[in-house]
């Protein structure tokens, strides 16, 4: 069984999304794989281990995005490959998922394709239906957990009413929810591993695919104002003091 997990690097978590010159900035932010995406690794890890499975990590990205897939391999897959063109620059979701079902049918005798539920940069969650759509597949989200038995795979939703049971026969998508269990920390053994390894890039002409419209126009965005606040500490030799210098205070600053 072949399991090809879609990654994403995105900034750390802690970053702050500011508007620089009318655009979307997150600064010197560190770049990271995306969390929700190493519970997708995790979950088809598990299955690796379940099944006798080989994992493929793949991203779309500059050529910075390699850390993302090293990530990955570092934690266990068997190979990564890195989708990068100039041409991919400004995408959206519909334009990723398009990029991201000829990669898969390039890699070729894929069963299992294996989303986070969505991203913390964008977090639509779109492109897990988006990409099952182009490639006519059926699709499992929010999926926490999930067992394999021959060509089909059964899976437990997490909705907001509880819990779901579904069923799909391969090949499938999947977008994976926490519920999967913690992600594993990359070894030592792994972290070289990943170190070494030769990961392909592969542009638009290797997909045979041109670059997909531009759906979504971007619009410039603004910084909120910025507030001055003060604080002022009253304070009086009693209680009562204390509350009518409050009471003036109001009344001078016709808070009341």
């Amino acid at each position: 069984m072949k399991i090809v997990v879609c990654v994403k690097q995105t900034p750390d978590s802690e970053a702050k999304l500011t508007a620089q010159n009318g655009q979307p900035s997150w600064g010197d932010a560190p770049l990271v794989i995306n969390p929700f995406d190493e519970y997708a690794v995790e979950g088809a890890l598990q299955q690796k281990e379940a099944v006798d499975a080989s994992v493929v990590a793949l991203c779309i990205g500059p050529d910075s995005a390699r850390d993302a897939l090293k990530h990955a391999l570092a934690m266990g897959a068997d190979e990564a490959i890195l989708v990068s063109d100039p041409a991919l620059e400004e995408l959206d979701s519909a334009g990723a998922a398009r990029v991201l079902a000829a990669a898969i049918q390039k890699i070729g005798d894929a069963d299992l394709v294996f989303f986070g539920r969505q991203t913390i940069d964008n977090g639509t969650g779109l492109v897990p239906a988006q990409v099952a759509r182009v490639l006519g597949w059926p699709l499992l989200s929010l999926v926490g957990q999930m067992t394999v038995s021959g060509s089909e795979i059964k899976v437990e939703r997490t909705i907001e009413e509880g819990k779901q049971t579904a069923r799909a026969t391969f090949p499938a998508v999947l977008s994976i929810m926490q519920g999967v269990g913690e992600p594993r920390y990359p070894s030592f053994m792994g972290i070289r591993k990943a170190g070494k390894a030769v990961i392909p890039t592969w542009t638009l002409s290797d997909l045979g695919i041109p670059a997909p419209a531009q759906a979504v126009r971007r619009v410039e965005l603004l910084n909120p104002p910025v507030r001055d606040t003060r604080c002022e500490i009253i304070s009086g030799e009693s209680p009562a003091a204390i509350a009518e210098a409050l009471v003036e205070k109001i009344l001078a600053e016709k808070v009341l």
